[in-house]
C-alpha cells in the first residue's frame, strides 16, 4: 500500500482535519489526524492493518508471539494487525500515569511488536516499550499506521511505518500568527479522566 493510498484512506474518512489543535504530546499543529473517524469503518480499518501486517512479515524481524498495543488509540489497530498475522493481541493502559500490562501475562523473552496508530514525538511508544522490556520482553520494533514524524520519533527500537505524513507542531510560546489567531481545540485521549 503506498503512502497516498494510506492518506486517501484518512480523507476519505474526514479524519485528515484542519485547524488549530493541541496534540497528545502539548504541541500545536495545524493538521490533526483523527483516526477515530477511519476506526469507526471495519472496511477501511482492516485493508490498512492488514496491509501493516504484511509490512511487518516483510521487515523480516522473526517469529512474533504478541502484538502489543498502548491503549486507547492502538487498541483496535493492534488487534486487526494481529488478526491478519494469525498472533494474540494485547494492551497496555495507564496505572498511575505509568503505562501496565494489567489484563495480561507476558512470558519473559516474548518476542513483541508495539502497535500503534500514530506516532507523533514517539512517547507513547517509548512508554510501551519501557514497560515491555521492564516485564522482561524482547522488543522487536514498533510499527504504526502513520508516522506524523517521518522518521524523527524516538520509540527506543526501530519504527515501522505504513506511511509517513509530516505536519508542522509548535511549541506553545512559538505559534505562527496564523495558527494562534484560531482557539485550539484537544481531540486526543492523553490526559482525559
Amino acid at each position: 500500500m503506498t503512502r497516498d493510498e494510506v492518506l486517501q484512506q484518512f480523507r476519505e474518512a474526514g479524519a485528515i482535519m484542519e485547524g488549530h489543535f493541541i496534540l497528545s504530546s502539548g504541541l500545536r499543529s495545524p493538521t490533526f489526524l483523527q483516526k477515530a473517524r477511519v476506526f469507526m469503518y471495519p472496511d477501511r480499518t482492516e485493508i490498512l492493518c492488514k496491509a501493516l501486517a504484511e509490512k511487518i512479515k516483510a521487515s523480516d524481524l522473526g517469529h512474533i508471539d504478541y502484538i502489543i498495543s498502548p491503549a486507547m488509540g492502538g487498541i483496535i489497530p493492534g488487534y486487526e494487525t494481529a488478526r491478519h498475522m494469525g498472533i494474540p493481541a494485547m494492551w497496555v493502559e495507564r496505572e498511575g500515569g505509568e503505562f501496565r500490562l494489567r489484563r495480561f501475562e507476558l512470558p519473559k523473552g516474548a518476542r513483541v511488536i508495539v502497535i500503534e496508530d500514530i506516532v507523533s514525538t514517539g512517547l507513547s511508544s517509548r512508554e510501551t516499550v519501557t514497560s515491555l522490556k521492564g516485564l522482561g520482553a524482547n522488543v522487536l520494533a514498533v510499527a504504526c499506521l502513520i508516522d506524523r514524524s517521518a522518521g524523527e520519533a524516538d520509540a527506543g527500537v526501530p519504527i515501522i511505518a505504513l506511511a509517513d505524513y509530516k505536519v508542522p507542531a509548535y511549541e506553545a510560546d512559538k505559534l505562527p500568527p496564523e495558527l494562534a489567531a484560531i482557539p485550539p481545540v484537544k481531540p486526543g485521549s492523553r490526559g482525559l479522566a
